[in-house]
């Protein structure tokens, strides 16, 4: 699965995108972020605000309940104003 990361969640990250084995248990983008979220300092930072983060799974925005599965493309990003 590819995981990107856009804006501060890339900052706090350090990186902009990885490719991650779907890990045993994770179904849904919820559950994806609340692993990601235990990997360490950096992404824990990143995803302390879970309701802040906006999904998107194959290119169309979804929420914690979008199923995930193993060739998907998971993006993570902060809410965007316009202007």
């Amino acid at each position: 699965m590819k995981v990107l990361y856009f804006a501060w969640l890339r900052q706090r990250i350090g990186t902009g995108e990885e490719t991650l084995d779907l890990p045993e248990g994770v179904s849904n983008a919820g559950e994806l972020m609340d692993w990601l979220k235990a990997k360490g300092p950096g992404y824990e930072q990143a995803f302390q605000n879970a309701d802040a983060v906006k999904i998107a799974v194959n290119q169309t925005f979804g929420s914690r309940e979008t199923p995930v599965a193993a060739n998907d493309e998971v993006a993570f990003f902060p809410p965007v104003t316009g202007g």
